[in-house]
């Protein structure tokens, strides 16, 4: 059972160094709600149908 353990934690190790060396935008803060979080423009309203 200690093998299976020691074998993810070595997966997940390898796995992390390779993301931040590849450039991957690593972020284990969990969910953002502050000013930092990336916002899109509000949706526009569609146009008034002609008659």
């Amino acid at each position: 059972m200690w093998k299976l353990i020691l074998g993810f934690v070595a997966f997940a190790a390898i796995a992390m160094y390779v993301l931040a060396k590849a450039g991957g935008d690593i972020d284990l803060g969990g969910e953002k709600h502050g000013v930092e979080t990336t916002h899109t423009e509000p949706a526009k309203p569609a146009a008034p149908a002609a008659k």
